[in-house]
């Protein structure tokens, strides 16, 4: 298996050599050789607005100076060595599991996440390294909100490798340190300058000597014009139009797979039924779970793409798990139900942690699945309850309920026309809705609360002063959350937010509030640190809704992959 992991990977650094021309030169230059010096140039306006400009300027250097015009091919050498990078904290992570993992399970767990999370890196990288090898600079560019998604993802996925491994721990720090020191340091540092790019490439295409439409707004609407006289986009497979009918309609769907614990289905548990998944299937992948409690832990694989699971409510069709933390398992691995797939979709069921307050760390629900939706679904758990690990993803009608950071992950997530509730936490705890783990400035990341209600559960609520309740704190430096046309319950403490350690990311991090109701929603005694917005603009807030915060696809926009989940969803603002 893991010989197949590293292949994959030195395939794809050399489709990216090979197709774009990016190899090693020699260092010394003639700078009077205006080929050479046109280099220079492009290099210099490639990396000046990154963070770390030398090692960008390291990077980019090893494409040819022939190449020099050619923006593809300095953006293809920073992902080809992003990938070495990878590859290298792959192996790495081998070496160490041989060296240390029999000894400490716990260890073993760490090192094996971390061997999944990289390839799971590569997977994004490959998206980026395909986009690049098969389209000119004017379709990247069109696709930076894809490449951007690509990208945050492989840094959402070096975090949480090394969130695998304890604080504190002599052995397990260790460990973690020689991978820092071996690649995952450097892995961060390169993606953040491929992130720091993609990001700014308007600017950077300027400088290039190209006839390029960096505004094809008129294009993209003749785009949304190829619909169908139901509103549909047009490129929508006849199966899913037909799905999609269906549902809008309230009629009933042809599962693939149904499953009954009382033997009344095809199969009695969901893991065995995600499991009949058929290889290289084509279309949306039904599977229908009757009422019942599954006592289960489950994970849906990469491949088992566009999968759709419903059940028949949140109250009757439940998945039930208690792995956590103080019982010896890692976060990752604490989850009841776990998705790894693109275009997941979970309609209509309940999944929960049951391990309590006092069990710290345990997930209900972790997904890392991009263009992933929810439409009437409930996530219960106490600390850490919906871990949103990676990529794009939406919450529509659904309920989320915990104590501690129980949202949290690096992902660019949107919660919509949903009730969070705030649970009764352990002695000496205090609850904070939300942790985002956005880490570099140009991560298309963060979490968004739209037109939802913050509420306390029925045992907090007698209590409910005496426990102190924020909307969120920051996890990493550049933590991202925004709460707007929301109605907040009085027991949010009225600073509204809480800090992590210290003074730690209080200048970086990026809060905001729009146009939110009800009494915990004052913003007189508001926090007044430097990253915290109280009462952001209509436009500042427009760029945190559905069209814009989601956006995907060729034509960058949410509502085409929206639609195809068959969720409802608004597009901008709620409230008009």
């Amino acid at each position: 298996m893991n010989t197949k992991i590293i292949a994959s990977g030195v395939s794809l650094i050399l489709v990216v050599g090979v197709a774009i021309g990016v190899v090693v030169v020699v260092n010394k230059k003639d700078t009077t050789d205006p080929v050479v010096a046109a280099q220079q140039k492009s290099v210099k306006s490639m990396c000046e607005g990154t963070e770390d400009p030398k090692l960008c300027h390291d990077t980019l250097s090893t494409v040819k100076p022939t190449n020099s015009s050619d923006p593809n091919a300095y953006i293809a050498a920073v992902v080809e060595a992003t990938a070495k990078s990878v590859i290298q904290a792959m192996n790495m992570s081998d070496r160490l599991t041989v060296d240390h993992g029999g000894k400490d399970p716990g260890m073993k767990m760490a090192l094996d996440d971390c061997k999944d999370l990289m390839q799971f890196a590569i997977d994004s990288l490959e998206s980026a390294t395909n986009l690049v090898r098969d389209n000119n600079i004017q379709a990247v560019h069109e696709q930076t909100p894809d490449f951007r998604n690509w990208l945050s993802a492989v840094m959402s996925y070096q975090q949480s490798c090394m969130e695998g491994f304890e604080d504190g721990k002599s052995g397990e720090e260790a460990v973690k340190g020689q991978l820092q020191e071996g690649s995952l340091d450097q892995m961060g540092k390169l993606t953040g300058i491929a992130l720091d790019i993609v990001s700014d490439l308007s600017r950077i295409l300027q400088t290039f000597d190209l006839k390029l439409d960096l505004n094809p707004a008129s294009r993209r609407l003749l785009e949304a014009e190829e619909v169908d006289h139901e509103g549909l986009p047009s490129w929508f497979s006849g199966a899913d139009r037909k799905l999609l009918g269906k549902m809008k309609k309230g009629g009933k769907v042809t599962p693939n797979a149904v499953v009954a614990k009382d033997g009344s289905g095809k199969f009695k548990t969901i893991a065995s039924a995600i499991a009949s998944y058929p290889k290289g299937f084509k279309g949306r992948y039904i599977i229908y779970v009757r009422a019942g409690v599954y006592d289960e832990y489950i994970t849906v694989p990469k491949q088992a793409v566009n999968l759709l699971l419903y059940g028949d409510g949140p109250t009757r069709t439940i998945v039930t798990g208690h792995k956590n933390f103080v019982d010896g398992v890692k976060t990752m691995q604490t989850a009841t139900f776990a998705n790894t797939a693109v275009g997941f979709i979970a309609k209509s069921m309940a999944f929960e942690n049951t391990a309590g307050p006092a069990k710290h760390q345990a997930v209900a629900f972790r997904n890392q699945g991009d263009m992933s939706a929810f439409f009437d679904c409930a996530m219960r758990g106490f600390q850490d309850t919906l871990y949103v690990q990676a990529n794009r993803q939406f919450y529509r009608n659904c309920e989320i309920s915990g104590t501690v950071d129980f949202i949290f992950g690096a992902s660019a997530t949107l919660i919509q026309n949903s009730r969070i509730i705030v649970r009764k936490p352990g002695p000496g705890q205090f609850n904070t809705v939300t942790a985002d783990g956005t880490k570099q400035r140009n991560m298309a990341t963060g979490i968004v609360i739209q037109n939802c209600e913050i509420v306390p559960e029925r045992a907090l609520f007698p209590q409910r002063f005496q426990f102190k309740s924020y909307l969120g704190r920051p996890w990493k430096a550049y933590a991202k959350t925004v709460v707007m046309e929301s109605n907040l319950g009085d027991f949010i403490q009225p600073v509204g937010w809480s800090v992590w350690e210290g003074n730690q990311f209080l200048d970086t991090l990026y809060y905001a509030e729009h146009a939110n109701v009800g009494p915990g929603a004052n913003l007189k005694r508001r926090v007044r640190w430097k990253g915290y917005h109280p009462n952001i603009n209509k436009n500042e807030a427009a760029q945190f809704t559905a069209g814009q915060f989601l956006r995907a696809g060729p034509a960058g926009r949410a509502e085409d992959w929206l639609k195809a989940t068959g969720v409802p969803f608004t597009v901008g603002f709620v409230k008009g």
